[in-house]
C-alpha cells in the first residue's frame, strides 16, 4: 500500500513532504514568483517527482515564463485561463484558453503572458533525459529577444542565462494569480 505524504506547513504556504500520494490546493501550495518574471507553483513538494514536472504558472501581459530553450525531453502546456504568446523554433502563436501545446524533444519554445490580464498555463514535462548536463540548453532566438526571453549568446549553464533577470523567491499564491 503507498502511503500518504505529510503535508509542512511553512511560513510561504504547504509542501509535501517525502514519496507517497497527496492531495495539494494550489492556493495553499508555496509559490516561486518574481517582478516581472511570472510565478510557478510547487505542487511537487520535496524531493520533485522523479518522472514528470507539474507547475501551475501565472503570467501578466509581457512576462515570460522562462528563457528562449530546448530540452531532451517532451514538455507539454495547457492554458487554463487568459492569453499567452508561444514563441516556438522562432515562430509566435497566439494560445488562448483550452489551448493545448506539444514540444518534441529538442523543440525551441518559450510562452510569454499577452491579452489584459493574467493568464495561467499548466506545465508538465518528462525527467527521463532532461537532467544532468545534457539537459538542453538556452539559444539566441531574435523573435525572443523582442519579447525580453533570449539569451545573448548560446549556453546550457542557468546561471548564466537568467544572470540579467530578477531570480524567482519563495512566496504564498497572490490574489488573481487562480481565477475564481
Amino acid at each position: 500500500m503507498v502511503p500518504e505524504a505529510p503535508l509542512e506547513q511553512t511560513e510561504h504556504g504547504l509542501v509535501p513532504q517525502g514519496p507517497g500520494w497527496f492531495v495539494l490546493n494550489a492556493r495553499d501550495a508555496g509559490w516561486n514568483a518574481a517582478e516581472g518574471r511570472g510565478a510557478y507553483s510547487l505542487l511537487e513538494g520535496e524531493p520533485e517527482f522523479e518522472q514528470v514536472g507539474v507547475h501551475l504558472v501565472t503570467l501578466a501581459p509581457g512576462e515570460a515564463m522562462a528563457m528562449y530553450h530546448w530540452e531532451a525531453d517532451q514538455e507539454d502546456f495547457l492554458v487554463l485561463a487568459g492569453e499567452a504568446l508561444l514563441i516556438v523554433e522562432g515562430e509566435e502563436r497566439p494560445l488562448r484558453r483550452w489551448d493545448f501545446v506539444h514540444c518534441p524533444p529538442e523543440t525551441k519554445h518559450v510562452i510569454v503572458g499577452a491579452g489584459a490580464s493574467q493568464c495561467l498555463v499548466l506545465a508538465l514535462g518528462a525527467r527521463d533525459r532532461s537532467t544532468g548536463p545534457d539537459w538542453g540548453g538556452y539559444t539566441v532566438d531574435e523573435v525572443a529577444a523582442r519579447h525580453g526571453a533570449s539569451v545573448e549568446q548560446d549556453t546550457t549553464e542557468p546561471k548564466e542565462a537568467y544572470a540579467n533577470v530578477a531570480r524567482r523567491k519563495p512566496t504564498r499564491c497572490r490574489e488573481g494569480w487562480l481565477p475564481e
